[in-house]
């Protein structure tokens, strides 16, 4: 996921009175009308140039549309059956382009792919109020560009990506930070379910936004010592109390070392420096810190969470002791499975298609449990 953050302003099509006119009339988490391609879009979408490219040297709107193009055919293949969400990361940070109208053809390229029946936007709930997989197809959702922060949630931003890409959102992704203490965000929560959506929480353990290195305040020792018990039961009770299922996800991208909640700032590899002296410290900290703030959640009677365990789909540092795994929290407190598919962001990154790298990701996190996998993080500069 982004690491660091500047955003361009939202790419209205619509203007805001007939956004919200349109909003108004969708029913709960509706459906837009089927979108048309015009013969631009056509042309754009059936150009089958290959993605040969061996590294990334910047900005390309060809590439880019292609990398989509073929993503969603990859999607629709059958190949990886577990699949059932994905979530477009549409913010631009550093010097990414990510948004995915940071070209027409790239924009059109996501329009033709996300206008198919596969891709759904009508969340189902079991009887206890958690997700479930669709009946038919792969659930569609984004963080539509929530500004470098990930936390500044309006409708509007909801509405125009909607708009820009033609399609609605079963969920609505945005970050937790903990830069000012624990706080449950109940004004963001209560925004997307006024736009008739489903909230998505990251709750980032964080106090600051440097990447790479250990947070002074939230060590996941500090978490299992029960330092911020009463601060995550206060968290808890106001998720319990909102009249409607959540999504949350605890520690975004634990196997990347670019968070502080990643094992290498909590033990890393030592294994007698905590827990059970046959694994690394650095994971079970973090697979006992998840279990923690879940069952806190459970004691305080948030029963409506759909609880999600979410990894990069390559381990930094590359490292036995990083795999995916070992920080798993287990089936008794996980629903869902999620992984971050990023191609290439910065020049001389290797460029890799969607399926090569989630086919690098997927057997690992396949093997972990039989829960469903969503992509929670997919995009492209």
């Amino acid at each position: 996921m982004p690491k660091a953050q500047n955003r361009t302003r939202l790419f209205c099509w619509l203007s805001l009175a007939t956004i919200l006119t349109v909003m108004a009339c969708w029913p709960v988490f509706g459906q837009l009308p089927p979108h048309a391609q015009s013969p631009a879009e056509t042309a754009a979408t059936t150009n089958s140039n290959p993605l040969d490219t061996v590294f990334f040297d910047g900005f390309n709107p060809t590439i880019k549309s292609q990398w989509i193009r073929e993503a969603f055919t990859s999607l629709e293949s059958g190949a990886f059956p577990r699949i059932h969400a994905i979530s477009w990361w549409h913010e631009n940070f550093d010097n990414s382009l990510l948004r995915v109208d940071s070209s027409l053809a790239s924009l059109m390229a996501y329009r033709h792919g996300v206008a198919s029946p596969t891709f759904v936007s009508l969340p189902a709930f079991d009887a206890t109020g958690h997700l479930q997989v669709p009946t038919v197809g792969i659930y569609h959702a984004a963080i539509p560009d929530f500004g470098g922060s990930e936390d500044v949630v309006t409708a509007g931003r909801i509405a125009d990506f909607e708009t820009l890409v033609n399609k609605p959102l079963a969920w609505v992704y945005f970050s937790n930070n903990w830069l000012n203490g624990i706080e449950f965000p109940a004004a963001a929560v209560n925004t997307i379910l006024a736009t008739r959506r489903l909230p998505f929480i990251r709750m980032m353990p964080r106090s600051n936004f440097n990447a790479g290195g250990p947070d002074p305040v939230y060590t996941l020792q500090r978490f299992l010592n029960g330092d911020f018990d009463a601060a995550l039961t206060q968290w808890c009770q106001a998720a319990a109390s909102v009249n409607s299922p959540l999504l949350v996800e605890f520690g975004t991208e634990v196997n990347g070392n670019w968070f502080p909640w990643n094992g290498q700032y909590n033990g890393g590899a030592a294994a007698t420096g905590y827990g059970d002296p046959t694994l690394a410290d650095g994971p079970e900290r973090f697979r006992d810190t998840y279990r923690h703030v879940i069952d806190l959640c459970d004691a305080a009677g948030a029963s409506n969470i759909t609880w999600f365990f979410h990894v990069d789909a390559y381990s930094q540092p590359d490292s036995s002791w990083n795999r995916m795994a070992n920080y798993y929290p287990g089936d008794a407190w996980i629903d869902w499975l999620g992984l971050s598919v990023y191609g290439p962001q910065t020049p001389g990154e290797t460029l890799q298609s969607f399926t090569e790298i989630l086919g690098d990701a997927y057997p690992e996190i396949s093997a972990i449990s039989n829960k469903p996998i969503a992509v929670l993080e997919w995009g492209i500069t």
